[in-house]
């Protein structure tokens, strides 16, 4: 990361603030007209909104190209960026961060009393898990950045 040009960190910035607005207004964390939580956020909901979101937006930097000619020279021909870590991760984020009752999946499948019993003390590990989930994703593309650079269009 410390060879990254300005246009990365750009990207990485520009995607983790959408990344905090994706996962931030749809779970309450963000307060807004457009949905209102029906449990307190807790104080652990904003360190793991806050990491997820970052990690995000430098997990989606990484396939940036950055132009260098040494760059396009490695590609070995045209590669489709395994991006499943980062979307689990934040659909974990999402789910971790969210009001338990408000998730209509999880009222559905195990009623309210279920959701504020079973749902909301598994939050916390669906917290750890997107985190690792998302840190794990970044430093395998990091270290493989150089052996597999985003091919030329």
């Amino acid at each position: 990361m410390r060879t990254w040009t300005t246009g990365r960190w750009a990207v990485a910035a520009s995607v983790a603030v959408l990344a905090a607005i994706v996962i931030g207004v749809p779970t309450g964390v963000i307060p807004s007209p457009f949905y209102t939580r029906m449990t307190p956020v807790l104080w652990w909901n904003y360190p793991v909104w806050l990491m997820s979101s970052v990690l995000e937006g430098l997990l989606v930097a990484t396939y940036v190209r950055d132009g260098s000619p040494a760059g396009e020279e490695q590609a070995r021909g045209p590669r489709r960026p395994v991006t499943g870590r980062a979307l689990g991760g934040g659909l974990l984020s999402a789910f971790a961060v969210g009001c338990p009752i408000c998730n209509k999946l999880v009222v559905l499948a195990i009623g309210v009393s279920g959701a504020l019993s079973y749902w909301a003390p598994l939050q916390p590990i669906l917290a750890l898990a997107s985190v690792a989930l998302l840190l794990y994703a970044l430093v395998k593309r990091l270290r493989t950045a150089e052996r597999c650079p985003v091919p030329a269009s």
